[in-house]
């Protein structure tokens, strides 16, 4: 069994002439003609559509693994991030609203006004409960 190439251009424009596989002095196994337009070959798999030897590939497969590796730790680092933002944000959050009023321990002594009339404006100390009920008064 054998096949021919047929004649074809280079990808450098150099006319190759027909050739019949198995090649004179090839593998007696590569009885298929291979390969693309502008590169055919002789091979043994009808299938085969990469003509190069496969060491290089471990080069790409490597640099390829160094890639995804990068990737996948900035993916990791950007996810970390998100989530401590997210906690901090959660966390941080006012937990009810604010009434706008000091926040004081029942039974210290403030400053407060004590009212006297419409126009008084006399400050005293005193604790909050007697404030409380002299206002009530």
């Amino acid at each position: 069994m054998s096949a021919v190439c047929e004649s074809y251009h280079s990808r450098e424009k150099v006319f190759v002439d027909s050739f019949t596989c198995p090649k004179a002095g090839g593998e007696s196994t590569a009885v298929f003609c291979c390969g693309f337009s502008d590169l055919k070959y002789c091979c043994d798999d009808p299938n085969s559509f990469f003509p190069y030897e496969y060491g290089y590939m471990w080069w790409l497969s490597l640099g390829a693994l160094v890639g995804l590796s990068v990737a996948a730790v900035v993916l990791l680092a950007f996810v970390i991030t998100l989530c401590v933002l997210c906690y901090l944000f959660v966390t941080t959050k006012p937990r009810g609203l604010d009434s706008g009023l000091p926040l004081r321990a029942p039974g210290t002594v403030s400053r407060c006004m004590v009212c006297a009339g419409p126009n008084s404006s006399e400050f005293m100390d005193m604790d909050t409960n007697t404030a409380e009920n002299n206002m009530s008064v």
